[in-house]
């Protein structure tokens, strides 16, 4: 075993110079990609219509294609759906990643080409390990099994007779892994796909516990429900003495920062390494390549093209868009991406501020519709996880899940309020002083709130519920969202998700 585990590692690092490569050379690796896009979309009914053969250049591209969101998109991807090929990429489509994106009614239904597939997601899970095993020669990873919580799949909803089929972009890719890829992992694909995740979580646990787990890859609210459900059946402790060797969680698709205490409670090791990753349904989009921080690698070889609008520019009917190298640090990002899946300047819902443009390295600071900005404040998801992290580290609490509205102004009053529902694992040991700090951290990070707060000029105080454990999760149930990517939007500028999560709890 120890010398599979010498031989996959370093395996795993021939991909560091290719890394490396577009590190050095940001704007020509993306100028490639671009060329190669727009060729292969010239074969589409979408490259048709936008007429892609005459276009020479990204002057040409910005003029000729308008910016889509999914609406628009959607009659392309209909079309797909109901087996219609060659419509917005050029090669056949035979899954779709099924993803709400926030938690309305409303599902997506992202194409997922090979090519996607191929040199994006995969390639983005190979370039993780390849990062980690550089950062840690140490590491046994590949001594033991990694376990990987996915989705579940469903027939294709427009065409049930058809071959495509949909489902949570993590179950996509646990279905067409490679076999020596499945062979490391558990539980066993049919487990691991289930839909009912009730019986999933106790069938996971049942399964994995006597594993030789040594990597967990998944989103961190599933991790800890699978990893208390363990506890409990083994009578253990914490999880280190059911799997000794476990060394690294990477993780994804919600913030961890809110999480970590409890994965430190759970997981009592020093020695325990957490790997960011920034992998959504349209594409694998980053990586945390450094030890000493939680910033995240763009990767621009993985056949995606990036473009950004300013936020200021986001509500704009015709708004300024940047190649990326125009970017800045410290400035507020919405992504546009087009994709080697047939994403064309596709606005994907998410913000990022970049840390550094050599390498290009960023953070990702919330999402375009997730934000509350009732009063001017212009409170973003970073800015609320912050606070709130602040607050339950100096009070001894650790988060479940949160979401945030505002209290706008009504007859009789002249001030709003942001109002909370809070769920805690473990509540906080004076929840006066965590409400005193959530508001003063947040007035810290956020100078428009400030201004806002001050004097209670324009907003009082916040408005906190301390919400009963499991309400976050009969909220998504109710609404048929529980598991997989879909997660409870953090902030919003309407009190729709609130009112229903509070008349839960009356």
């Amino acid at each position: 075993m120890e010398l599979v585990n010498s031989f996959m590692a370093w395996l795993f690092k021939s991909r560091l110079k290719q890394i490396e490569l577009f590190k050095n050379n940001p704007h020509q690796i993306q100028r490639e990609i671009f060329e190669e896009l727009i060729e292969a979309g010239s074969k589409t009914d979408f490259g048709k219509k936008y007429d892609f053969k005459s276009i020479r250049n990204y002057a040409d591209f910005v003029e000729r294609v308008p910016i889509h969101d999914y609406e628009s998109l959607k009659p392309y991807i209909d079309l797909t759906m109901q087996g219609k090929q060659n419509v917005l990429w050029d090669s056949e489509i035979e899954w779709f990643a099924k993803s709400s994106g926030t938690t309305s009614s409303r599902s997506k239904y992202i194409p997922v080409s090979t090519e996607s597939l191929e040199e994006c997601h995969y390639k983005g899970g190979k370039d993780l390990v390849s990062v980690y095993v550089n950062n840690y020669p140490e590491t046994k990873m590949f001594s033991g099994k990694n376990l990987a919580i996915g989705g579940s799949l469903e027939k294709n909803p427009l065409n049930p007779k058809g071959t495509a089929k949909a489902g949570d972009i993590s179950a996509v890719i646990m279905h067409n892994l490679p076999i020596w890829a499945q062979i490391i992992r558990t539980p066993s694909l049919e487990v691991a796909l289930m839909d009912e995740w009730e019986a999933k979580i106790e069938k996971m646990a049942r399964d994995t516990m006597n594993e030789n787990v040594v990597t967990i890859t998944g989103v961190p609210t599933w991790t800890i429900v699978l990893i208390k459900k363990i506890l409990e059946l083994k009578k253990a402790n914490n999880i280190l003495e059911v799997w000794p060797n476990l060394e690294v969680f990477f993780h994804g698709a919600v913030a961890f920062g809110p999480y970590r205490s409890v994965f430190q409670e759970l997981i009592p090791s020093p020695k325990m390494r957490y790997m960011e990753t920034y992998n959504a349904s349209e594409g694998f989009f980053g990586l945390q390549d450094q030890t000493d921080t939680d910033e995240l690698l763009l990767m621009l070889d993985y056949g995606v093209f990036f473009e950004f609008i300013p936020m200021e520019e986001w509500e704009k009917e015709d708004p300024k868009v940047l190649q990326l190298s125009e970017v800045e640090v410290g400035k507020n990002y919405a992504l546009i991406i087009t994709t080697n899946g047939g994403l064309w300047r596709y606005k994907i819902g998410d913000t990022i501020k970049f840390t550094s443009t050599s390498p290009y390295r960023f953070r990702i600071s919330g999402r375009t519709k997730h934000f509350i900005n009732a009063f001017g404040e212009e409170v973003i998801v970073e800015n609320a996880e912050q606070a709130i992290q602040f607050a339950a580290g100096e009070t001894n609490a650790s988060i479940a899940n949160f979401t945030a509205a505002p209290v706008y102004f009504e007859s009789g009053s002249e001030k709003g309020a942001h109002e909370w529902i809070i769920e805690f694992h473990s509540d906080p040991q004076d929840k006066q002083m965590f409400e005193k700090l959530l508001d003063e951290k947040l007035r810290e990070v956020n100078s428009d709130y400030d201004a806002k707060r001050y004097k209670n000029l324009a907003l009082k105080e916040p408005i906190i519920h301390y919400a009963p454990k499991g309400i976050f999760d009969q909220w998504l149930g109710k609404k048929g969202k529980l598991g997989g990517q879909h997660k409870v939007p953090r902030l919003s500028n309407e009190r729709e998700y609130l009112e229903e999560i509070l008349a839960l709890i009356a």
